[in-house]
């Protein structure tokens, strides 16, 4: 299947209908957000089926674009940051070098209608989801940095024969996985309110954090854009997704619990290791290799104060448990299950201000290229998202995808089953001799329910 490329047939840019006192100052990036500068956008969108052609308005596209467009504008009315672009300010006596988000000069957000001649079978059929997924982005990869010249937001919402995709860019450096969420959540809701005045069930929490002493603006250690900026090109990557019931996960929860004589290890933290663990197994690494595996963890609720589940911005960091890959297959679930439960439960208010700390005393900026390697799973994104609830007059979504950004070896984005119930869909990216090799893994498969 070879289905034709994605067509732009018109691009436009959309601001908030009106400006408000709070927009024209600057938005200013804290530490988690500024780290994040040379990592790639976030790109998550929706795939959606058309009514049957003779249930099918001849103005249905015409209509959804015109009321999404209408109800991202009142969504930046909210989220305003996502309207604006970054700006670097430099000065040379004391030397500094500052990046913040600049909401007065810039066009808004980017607002894209395409088409391509594909079905939703073309997406949906094949075991591995097709690279033409990729184009239902903007952004295509982008990393945060280039959004002095690139919107921070962009909505493209491609047409396909029998399907309607939506696909949205964030800029990473603006917010986090929840922040996006956040902002998808509140943009449906506007869409299904349809009026000039809804008020929103989450306003986001706009007010930036930063440790005592400290902020708003930050200094950078460095003198010009290239001494930060790395460009990250994936290998070649086969990309699937595996379904897991609530059921097949509750055995997961209870063979960790049994084996390790506990009630502590959680239902994400079992599936995790069972994941890395068999991927360990599949990439068949000599006993003594290093091997973790990297959960994306939230930092709002771990504060004390813990800040606001709406805050917006980023604010996560990632856990790890390392072991050898020998050790790792010798022991069972429950003792791989453990160390992750460590990991997470060990993530405090101190360990967060530790970390912010050294980071003031000694700025770093991510790597893609540097900060993940070949050994390792990274668990990314979260099944406690409300990712299904986004309608946008086309009913309930079919499926869940992602764009180029973010993809390596060993990159798993764990989404909400689309039955929901505690059902889990995990997105994991291999070279295909690993994948293969998972795929020949019969314990694996047996606790995967279906692959979609």
């Amino acid at each position: 299947m070879n289905p034709s490329k994605v067509r732009c047939i018109s691009e436009c840019f959309v601001k908030p209908p009106h400006v408000s006192q709070e927009s024209k100052q600057p938005f200013y990036l804290t530490t988690w957000d500024l780290a994040m500068l040379s990592v790639q956008y976030i790109q998550k969108g929706l795939l959606f089926a058309k009514p049957p052609p003779e249930d099918c308005p001849q103005d249905l596209i015409k209509n959804i674009l015109d009321r999404l467009k209408k109800s991202l504008s009142l969504s930046l009315v909210h989220f305003y940051p996502l309207a604006g672009r970054l700006a670097t300010r430099r000065e040379e006596n004391p030397p500094a070098y500052f990046v913040f988000v600049d909401c007065n000069n810039s066009p808004g957000a980017k607002f894209i209608h395409a088409a391509v001649d594909a079905t939703v079978s073309h997406i949906l059929s094949p075991t591995y989801v097709p690279l033409v997924v990729q184009s239902f982005f903007d952004h295509d990869r982008a990393i945060n940095h280039d959004g002095h010249t690139r919107p921070l937001l962009s909505i493209q919402v491609t047409e396909l024969v029998d399907g309607v995709f939506i696909g949205c860019s964030m800029n990473h450096a603006i917010g986090d996985g929840s922040t996006f969420w956040h902002f998808f959540n509140i943009l449906s809701e506007i869409f299904q309110a349809q009026g000039d005045n809804v008020k929103i069930s989450r306003q986001p929490v706009l007010k930036r954090w930063f440790p005592e002493g400290h902020g708003p603006l930050i200094n950078l250690p460095f003198t010009h854009q290239d001494e930060l900026i790395r460009r990250f090109e994936a290998p070649q990557l086969l990309e699937r997704i595996f379904h897991f019931s609530a059921e097949s996960i509750a055995k997961l929860k209870a063979r960790a619990n049994s084996e390790y004589n506990t009630s502590k290890i959680s239902s994400f933290q079992s599936l995790s290791a069972f994941v890395w663990m068999s991927i360990t197994k599949a990439r068949r690494f000599p006993n003594d290799q290093l091997t973790s595996c990297r959960l994306a963890i939230n930092n709002r609720s771990r504060l004390d104060p813990p800040l606001s589940p709406d805050y917006f911005g980023n604010s996560i960091q990632t856990v790890r448990a390392v072991t050898t890959a020998g050790e790792l297959v010798e022991q069972n679930l429950g003792w791989a299950a453990w160390q992750l439960h460590l990991a997470v439960v060990n993530h405090t208010d101190k360990s967060v201000r530790g970390f912010v700390n050294d980071w003031l005393r000694s700025p770093f900026i991510y790597q893609l290229g540097q900060f993940f390697d070949p050994q390792s799973v990274m668990m990314g994104s979260s099944p406690r998202f409300n990712k299904y609830g986004n309608e946008f007059g086309l009913g309930k979504a079919l499926a869940l995808r992602s764009g180029y950004a973010h993809k390596f070896d060993g990159k798993v984005s764990s989404y909400p089953g689309r039955e929901g119930g505690g059902s889990i869909d995990l997105e994991v990216c291999l070279p295909a001799h690993s994948m293969n090799a998972l795929e020949s893994d019969a314990e694996f498969m047996a606790a995967v329910s279906s692959s979609i």
